[in-house]
C-alpha cells in the first residue's frame, strides 16, 4: 500500500487516471478508487479535439492515441431527407493555430488503457479497482474517505480529493453540492456496424445528419483494427418500449429507415441511454474538487463531454501540483472552479445544445437558413477557421485559461 498520499481520485475512468498521471509525474503521491473491477470496455465517448490533445500531449500519449484509433482531420453537415452534403470543414486550417489540426478518433476505454499503462511505471502512484468510495469528510488539514474494498471497509485520509466518479458521483452527492441543468425528453440510442459508410456512401469519419424526424450523428472507430467499426447515435421517443427499440427487428429498422440498403446491417453493438445538460453548483468545496462528468455532463453531439473533463484534468493537476510540492494558496482551487465551470456553463452547454437545436429543426425555413450559413461560413476560408476554432474548443480553452480570480 502506497504510504502518505497526498491526492486521492475517486474514478478510474480517463479523467481520473489522467489526473493521477499528471500528478504522479510530478512527484506528487496520489492513490485512486474505482467501484469496478478493471477498465471497463464501454464503447462510449471517441472523439478527441485539439484543444484536448494540446494538454494530454505527455509521455508519448497522442501518438499512441493515433496508433490504435484514427486520424480525422475533415467533418461534414448533411442533410438527410435530401442526401445533400451541406458544409464540410477540415482542420488543416488551424495548422498555423495549433500542433494537432485534426480529430482523433480514439474510443474511451483505449485512451484509459493507455494512460494506465504509464500510471503502472510510477512508483507514488496506486490505482486500487474494486473499491467503492462510500462515505466522504474533511477537516481544516485534510480529507478522509471510507471505502469498501474486497477486505472490507477502510479509511484513507490525503490533503485533497478529486471527485471524477462520474455523472452520478458519490463525491459530489457526499459534499451536497447540486447537479444543476435537465434532462433531454428523448433517449439515445448508439447502433454499430461495420457497415463502411465512406465506401458505400461517401461519408467522412465524423458526419452530422439534420433531419426534422431523427437527426442522427455517424463516425467511424478503429475497433479492434481494420476495417473498423461505424457508430449511428439516434434520438428515441420515450413512449417507445425498450425492449422494442432493442430488438433486432428495431434496431434494423431504424437503420434501413435513415440509409437504406440492399441487405441487411449487421449490428455488432447497441446501446440506449437517458441524456442529461447539467453542470455543478460548485466544481470546489474545501478539499474536494470535481472533475469531467462528476462536474458536468451534456449530450454528445460535437463530442465535448470527455474533452472537457480532460481538460479539467490538466487544469487542475497543474493547479495541485503547485499546492502540494510549491506551497501555493489552495485558492488556486477557486481560479479552478472559475475557468472549468466558465467552460462547461458558457461553452460546452451552449454549444451542445446549440448543435443539437442545429440538427433537429423542424421549421423549414429554419433548416434552409442554417444550411446556407454553414455553407457559406465553410466556403470562405476565414471564416471555417473561426468556426473550427470554436468547435475545436481552442477558443473557449484559451479564454478560460486566461481567467484570474
Amino acid at each position: 500500500m502506497l504510504e502518505n498520499p497526498q491526492v486521492l481520485v475517486a474514478g478510474a475512468g480517463p479523467v481520473g487516471l489522467f489526473s493521477a498521471l499528471l500528478l504522479g509525474a510530478r512527484g506528487v503521491p496520489v492513490r485512486v478508487f474505482d467501484i469496478n473491477p478493471g477498465l471497463q470496455r464501454d464503447p462510449r465517448a471517441a472523439t478527441t479535439h485539439p484543444a484536448t490533445l494540446e494538454v494530454i500531449d505527455v509521455d508519448g500519449l497522442v501518438e499512441d492515441m493515433a496508433r490504435v484509433g484514427l486520424i480525422a482531420p475533415i467533418y461534414q453537415f448533411w442533410d438527410r431527407p435530401s442526401a445533400r452534403l451541406v458544409a464540410e470543414f477540415d482542420h488543416g486550417l488551424l495548422g498555423d493555430e495549433t500542433r494537432f489540426p485534426f480529430v482523433i478518433q480514439c474510443e474511451q476505454f483505449k485512451t484509459s488503457r493507455l494512460i494506465l499503462d504509464r500510471l503502472l511505471r510510477l512508483g507514488n502512484v496506486e490505482v486500487l479497482f474494486d473499491h467503492e468510495v462510500l462515505l466522504v469528510t474533511q477537516t481544516a488539514d485534510a480529507v478522509a474517505v471510507e471505502v469498501k474494498g474486497p477486505g472490507g471497509i477502510a479509511s484513507h485520509r490525503a490533503a485533497y480529493l478529486i471527485g471524477a466518479d462520474g455523472g452520478r458521483s458519490t463525491v459530489r452527492k457526499q459534499c451536497d453540492i447540486a447537479f444543476e441543468g435537465f434532462t433531454w425528453d428523448e433517449r439515445f440510442i448508439v447502433l454499430t456496424t461495420p457497415f463502411d459508410f465512406a465506401a458505400e456512401r461517401g461519408y467522412c469519419y465524423r458526419s452530422y445528419f439534420a433531419d426534422p424526424e431523427a437527426w442522427c450523428n455517424c463516425f467511424k472507430v478503429a475497433a479492434d483494427g481494420p476495417p473498423g467499426l461505424w457508430r449511428t447515435v439516434f434520438p428515441t421517443t420515450g413512449d417507445t418500449p425498450l425492449e422494442e427499440l432493442m430488438s433486432d427487428a428495431g434496431a434494423q429498422a431504424l437503420l434501413q429507415k435513415y440509409f437504406p440498403a440492399d441487405r441487411p446491417y449487421e449490428i455488432v453493438h447497441r446501446n440506449i441511454y437517458t441524456t442529461h445538460q447539467r453542470v455543478a453548483h460548485r466544481f470546489r468545496q474545501g478539499r474536494v474538487a470535481l472533475a469531467g462528468d462528476a462536474a458536468h455532463v451534456n449530450n454528445p453531439i460535437g463530442g465535448m463531454g470527455l474533452n472537457g473533463g480532460l481538460q479539467d484534468a490538466a487544469n487542475l493537476a497543474d493547479k495541485l501540483s503547485e499546492i502540494v510540492l510549491n506551497g501555493a494558496p489552495d485558492s488556486l482551487l477557486d481560479l479552478y472552479d472559475l475557468q472549468r465551470r466558465t467552460l462547461a456553463t458558457e461553452f460546452v452547454q451552449e454549444q451542445s445544445i446549440a448543435n443539437k437545436k442545429r440538427l433537429e429543426a423542424s421549421d423549414e425555413e429554419t433548416r434552409q437558413r442554417t444550411f446556407a450559413q454553414l455553407s457559406e461560413t465553410a466556403a470562405d476560408p476565414a471564416r471555417a477557421k473561426d468556426f473550427l476554432l470554436r468547435s475545436s474548443m481552442l477558443v473557449a480553452q484559451r479564454r478560460v485559461n486566461a481567467m484570474t480570480l
